[in-house]
């Protein structure tokens, strides 16, 4: 680690440090980062590994480290995140010349380069004065006549010199006690203080005590100057390493030289203990004089050097001689030549020469002091003057005297002034300062005025310039003289004195002496309240009689009003019109009053005041204002007529007529409003009985109107919900509900599904559900079960049609209202038929039961002779048991046929000898259900000759005639069951329906070639629709329905009205 580079005056420290990564070659690079000292340990600086593009992931295994040579180790870094971190604190002050010295390796390695950037960290120290003890404190003695002018003492802020602002007086203490502060400008500032005791003495106590106050290395000169005030006090002189520095005042103390590039604030002293020192001051004070001369000779590496001091007036002639420089050095004249005595001068003016024949100093050419040095101070020219053989350096100093060669000089010629006649005497107005370059003495000295009786001169000291000003002494009067004329002269010091004269031009200005006035003091103005923005409310006016800018008049409105005027009303400064600036409003103020004031525009402006009283007129502009004080928004629909749902107030900001409302409710509700015995107030009442399942909700339209022109209205809605109460019963769709059940239904299945509907809400048309029960256990009843939920029924038992054709039940349906109401609907099931029942053979049945029988016929008979009849039943109606007979197996086709209707078996032909005596004849019975059943016949026909025949006739007519009673009575009491069952039901549907007396006819139509005919047909009305039990023949007139699947005939009706009629069974 090393520190390099710059001077410590830049405040900047560099750190080189070694990264080194182990790789089979070397790698360079340099970085550089910047931190300011004191920071904390662990601080980043920055993230080298990124900066120098290393991977971090490799930075252990390369062991990435920094390698210092120095015992301290200022900076690590990071393994792992690849960043340079501060290790140890760092203290700039301490470590401004620190340097490393690195160990040569074959590894990689980076340079940074870290810069310590000063911080405010040390508070100034007082170097003078410092007392005896230690502390910042000095003692300072200094003449009573060393100063002149204003104020007693001032301080440089830059350089710390103390000086005396005015002359000490009698009166003035001895001992003055200045308290100093010194402070840097870090940007937080620390300080130090010093205190300085100043002691007043007379000028010999002055010089006794400066002559002591001598040290043993540096001088402390006061020297006296009757033009010069402010001489410093004291010089403070201390010494820093091999430096010495000097705090000096504006005199120099004896054998001190300027430094050659020094700028004139750098002094060279002569070293007792033979080292250079340089001198470093604050800017030596150029306007003093220095009446002495001072010779010093300092011996120093094999030449001599010694000073002079002349001093010459300028303006002197060429060839003036300044003094005799060899003979004041003591040189012998005669070797001046061989000694090459001459002026040596790094300026390319040269005002002097050498005359090497008698070593006097001479004028080269004419020398203007006002050239050469600008201000007041003393005009040096320092002179080298150099003697060889040995080598000898000599500094003349030749001061350049001032002489009064310029007259003092205006800037401008005319000045003028514009002086109110009301100006008090006293003022003062200040005049142009004249110039004169000449310094001391020779510049202005004092300023004259021409003798008048209104104005006089005073001059006011400020620095070294005197300023002159133009004192009124007496009040102007601008009718007597409106305009003065003055003469004001720069005087010098110079001997004859020199001057300058500045003409000086008063105008008088007339003053403003009258008031503006209103031609009233109060103005009254009506205005309506809805007057466009813009409307000229009134013009005030006011007149002045002065002239000018004092008889001008501006308007404006008083500061005091309240804000609310200022933003309606708007005045023009000029006219003194008055406008609307805002809208007016009469409900929000009534009147207004505007406070107006009138200024003149002179320069100390007179105003007056009037007042402006505005009336606003009202008009109707506000509508009505509806307000609800009380609102029921439920109302129950059994509240009597009369009842209170609302109170309403209306109110209008209108004042007279247009404040008057008129209130309604505007559509037809049943409601109405009632007058309070306060006024503008109403109440809305029922007036008639509700019903919320008519219209449950209600929206009441208020409608108020003022009685203004034109009339305002306003509107206001109230919505009122009507609450329910239990005053409507479940109610079915229909009663009584006809019902089709197909028998052989599943047990435990819904079979069907009651509704009942309620006008009511909520629990009031919550409905229950149950079957009214009656009777014994064994009733139907038993056998059905309903959820009380839904409705739904459900059968517990399968129906059989051959056992049970229709029931009846009633249901009754329940609200859950207090107290609860109900209804019932009957419900008619029918059950339907279903094929079930295969078709019995009544007729052939042999003695074991069998379907078989033996018939004879005698051979001679004709085609179409009737062999036998097949007869069946089967126990399901309708198609189901509507019986075909077909002929399955003959011996012979061409010889019986059978109709498959009927059932007959006839003869096709007539026997031939060749025909068998014997057939067998296999007959089969169906029904016509979507899935036929069916059974068989077996016929056995023998061919006889005629008279056996005859003969087995006879015989079997008798046993014929037994099986056929047999049968008859079976037919006779199953036609008669059935008869009556459908009877009992058509009694009851017609009782149930109170229909009109029916007009149907049940047509048996004669069928010679057909047996098992239905013996009766079932006709019932049900609503508008006509229903008809029929058997497998339709009755005279009928039709089958379009669209009826065939199981639908539409009958004429003699009522005149259309039926439908639905198969229900067959026989």
């Amino acid at each position: 680690m090393e520190s390099k580079g710059r001077p410590s005056d830049y405040g900047w420290l560099a750190f080189r440090l070694c990264l080194l990564g182990l790789f089979g070659k070397q790698a360079l690079g340099e970085l550089r980062y910047s931190i300011p000292e004191e920071v904390k340990e662990g601080t980043v600086v920055g993230n080298v590994a990124k900066d120098l593009g290393l991977e971090r992931t490799s930075l252990a295994d390369r062991r990435f480290r920094v390698v210092s040579g120095s015992k301290e180790t200022f900076f690590e870094v990071n393994p792992d995140s690849g960043a340079l971190q501060v290790r140890n604190k760092i203290d700039r002050e301490e470590l401004c010349h620190g340097s490393d010295s690195g160990t040569p390796s074959l590894s990689s390695n980076v340079t940074v380069n870290v810069f310590i950037l000063d911080q405010n960290d040390n508070a100034p120290v007082i170097l003078y004065p410092v007392s005896s003890n230690g502390s910042a404190e000095g003692v300072e003695e200094i003449p009573r006549n060393e100063v002149t002018d204003h104020s007693l003492f001032g301080l440089d802020r830059y350089t710390g010199q103390i000086r005396t602002l005015r002359s000490f007086t009698e009166t003035d203490e001895a001992e003055h006690k200045l308290l100093i502060l010194v402070k840097d400008n870090g940007n937080v500032s620390l300080s130090a203080t010093a205190t300085v005791i100043v002691k007043v003495v007379e000028p010999k106590e002055a010089f006794a005590a400066s002559d002591c106050s001598k040290s043993t290395d540096y001088t402390s000169k006061y020297l006296p100057e009757p033009n010069y005030d402010g001489t410093l006090c004291h010089s403070i002189q201390y010494r820093s390493g091999d430096k010495r520095y000097m705090l000096v005042g504006p005199r120099m103390s004896i054998g001190s030289t300027i430094a050659p590039g020094s700028h004139a604030n750098t002094l060279m002293l002569p070293d007792r203990r033979g080292m250079s020192g340089e001198l470093r001051g604050f800017l030596l004070d150029k306007t003093f004089h220095v009446f002495f001369l001072m010779i010093l000779l300092c011996v120093t590496g094999g030449y001599a050097s010694a000073e002079l001091r002349y001093s010459i007036p300028e303006e002197m002639r060429e060839g003036s001689v300044v003094g005799n420089v060899a003979k004041d050095l003591g040189l012998d004249k005669s070797s001046l030549i061989d000694r090459r005595f001459r002026v040596v001068s790094e300026s390319t003016d040269a005002f002097f020469e050498v005359n090497p024949d008698n070593g006097a100093l001479q004028v080269l050419k004419k020398i203007d002091r006002e050239e050469l040095c600008q201000g007041s101070g003393a005009c040096l020219i320092e002179l080298k003057i150099l003697v060889e053989n040995p080598l000898e350096i000599h500094y003349v100093l030749v001061e350049i005297t001032d002489v009064n060669d310029h007259s003092p000089v205006f800037s401008e010629m005319v000045q003028k002034f514009e002086i109110a006649e009301h100006s008090s005497p006293g003022t003062r107005f200040e005049l142009h300062a004249a110039r004169d370059p000449d310094a001391g003495i020779n510049s202005i000295r004092t300023y004259t005025l021409t003798t008048n009786d209104h104005f006089e001169i005073d001059i006011s000291q400020s620095d070294e310039d005197k300023m002159p000003f133009l004192v009124l002494k007496k009040a102007l009067d601008r009718e007597r003289n409106d305009k003065h004329v003055l003469f004001v002269t720069a005087v010098d010091g110079g001997k004859p004195p020199r001057s300058g004269t500045l003409n000086v031009s008063i105008i008088v200005l007339d003053i403003n002496d009258n008031r503006p006035m209103f031609s009233q003091e109060t103005y009254q103005v009506e205005i309506y309240e809805n007057a466009q923005v813009g409307t000229t409310v009134i013009k005030v006016n006011a007149t002045d009689p002065d002239e000018g800018s004092n008889g001008e008049i501006e308007y404006s409105f008083s500061k005091t009003m309240a804000r609310k005027i200022y933003e309606i009303f708007e005045l023009d400064s000029v006219s003194g019109q008055i406008k609307l600036k805002g809208e007016l409003d009469f409900e929000e103020s009534e009147i207004y009053k505007l406070d107006v004031q009138a200024s003149d525009k002179s320069t100390a402006p007179l105003t007056s005041r009037c007042r402006v009283i505005l009336k606003v007129k009202d008009v109707n502009d506000n509508p009505p204002k509806i307000e609800v004080t009380s609102l029921s928004n439920t109302v129950s629909e059994d509240s009597k007529p009369g009842t209170v749902i609302s109170l309403i107030s209306v109110r209008d900001k209108d004042s007279g007529i247009n404040g008057k409302v008129i209130l309604s409710i505007t559509n037809e509700v049943p409601f109405e409003l009632k007058p309070s015995y306060k006024e503008n107030t109403y109440s809305v009442t029922t007036k008639r009985f509700l019903d919320r399942e008519e219209v449950s909700n209600y929206d009441i339209t208020i409608k108020a109107t003022d009685c203004g022109e034109p009339p305002l209205s306003t509107f206001k809605t109230l919505n009122i919900q009507i609450s329910d109460v239990n005053d409507n019963n479940p109610q079915f769709s229909r009663n009584p509900i006809q019902f089709y059940l197909s028998e052989n239904n599943i047990a435990g299945k819904s079979i069907l599904s009651v509704s009942a509907t309620d006008s009511d809400l909520n629990d009031n048309a919550a409905i229950s559900y149950h079957i009214v029960r009656q009777g014994s256990k064994n009733d139907i009843m038993s056998f059905l079960n309903i959820n009380s939920e839904n409705g739904d029924i459900t059968a517990l038992k399968s129906f059989d049609f051959e056992t049970l054709k229709t029931f009846q039940f009633h249901v009754v349906a329940s609200d859950s209202g207090t107290p609860s109401l109900s209804s019932n609907v009957t419900v008619n099931v029918f059950i339907l038929d279903q094929n079930d029942n295969a078709p019995v053979i009544l007729y052939p049945v042999s003695s074991n039961g069998s379907a078989e029988g033996v018939e004879e016929i005698p051979r001679n008979v004709n085609a179409g002779h009737l062999v036998t009849k097949i007869r069946a039943y089967d126990a399901d109606i309708g198609y189901n048991g509507w019986l075909l007979f077909s002929l399955q197996e003959v011996t012979d086709h061409s010889l019986f046929g059978l109709d498959r209707y009927t059932g007959q078996i006839r003869t096709l032909r007539s026997f031939t000898e060749t025909d068998e005596a014997e057939h067998k004849l296999l007959i089969l019975v169906k029904d016509n259900g979507n899935v036929s059943l069916s059974a068989t016949a077996t016929v056995i026909v023998k061919v006889v000759e005629p008279k056996e025949a005859f003969a087995a006739s006879d015989v079997k007519s008798s046993t014929k005639a037994d099986e056929d009673n047999n049968v008859t009575f079976y037919l006779m009491i199953t036609v008669g069951s059935v008869s009556a069952l459908f009877l009992v039901s058509i009694i009851v549907l017609i009782s149930m329906q109170c229909s009109k007396s029916t007009d149907y006819t049940s047509k048996y139509l004669p069928e010679p070639n057909y047996d098992g005919t239905l013996c009766h047909s079932i006709q019932y009305r049900s609503g508008d629709k006509r229903y008809m039990l029929v058997g497998p023949r339709m009755s005279i007139g009928s039709t089958i329905a379009p669209g009826s699947h065939a199981n639908t005939l539409m009958l004429p009706d003699r009522r005149g009205m259309s039926g439908e009629v639905s198969w229900m069974t067959f026989a």
